[in-house]
């Protein structure tokens, strides 16, 4: 069974003469232990896609489920639990909040999921995997790039999602760092038991793909 699935899923945005098609017909399946890659140009869909499979935009027609659970029929709440307990993501902006420290953004999660998240151990173990266990005791603006992006994917893995979503992860990275960063996700499919969805425009990280999607002016193909 497919961690994450898309079934016929249409988006439509506006009415009348303004109305725009972002998606049509799309259909979508990740498994566990896989890294899929969704690749297309800017304006093709691939953001409208990642709202939808992160429950952040509820799709005009079709039908997302997540760990075995459709959204549809849900309360706002309980998918805001579904997508809390589920799924994890990693965005370009990495998003770490400045005035805490490295193991301070861990402790926030635990103030909004303080049940079901990562061991200690098991922590110190994501960590060290990610050359990051010297860094807890840091502010963002003491990391680099390479090192603030590590610690955007650890805490997408510390509430222990059997999903995560990456927002073009490589963006602004040159090519060195862009093998790094795709065997880091490649890793988290496998060693982690994840299954790994990217969006992207990068075609360096097709080498790490398990499976590949394109978006063009809102349809979606499996290459």
């Amino acid at each position: 069974m497919a961690a994450i699935s898309l079934t016929n899923v249409n988006q439509v945005f506006g009415s009348g003469t303004a109305q725009v098609q972002a998606l049509t017909d799309v259909n979508f399946a990740a498994a566990t232990g896989t890294l899929s890659l969704v690749m297309g140009p800017s304006g093709s869909g691939k953001s409208t896609f990642l709202s939808i499979a992160g429950g952040l935009l509820t799709p005009t027609i079709g039908e997302v489920t997540v760990d075995g659970k459709k959204y549809s029929g849900r309360s706002k709440k309980e998918r805001d639990r579904l997508r809390l307990d589920a799924i994890g993501f990693v965005l370009q902006a990495y998003r770490l909040l400045p005035y805490l420290t490295v193991a301070d953004q861990f402790r926030l999660v635990d103030k909004v999921k303080p049940q079901g998240n990562l061991s200690p151990a098991a922590l110190t173990d994501v960590l060290d995997q990610l050359g990051i266990a010297d860094l807890v005791n840091k502010y963002p603006d003491e990391l680099s790039g390479g090192q603030q992006q590590r610690v955007a994917i650890a805490r997408a893995l510390y509430p222990n999602p059997e999903i995560i979503l990456a927002d073009e992860p490589t963006a602004a990275l040159d090519s060195a760092r862009v093998q790094i960063v795709g065997q880091l996700l490649k890793d988290l499919a496998l060693t982690h038991h994840k299954a790994v969805v990217v969006v992207t425009h990068d075609v360096r990280l097709i080498d790490f793909a398990d499976e590949r999607y394109t978006i063009q002016d809102g349809r979606m193909t499996r290459e």
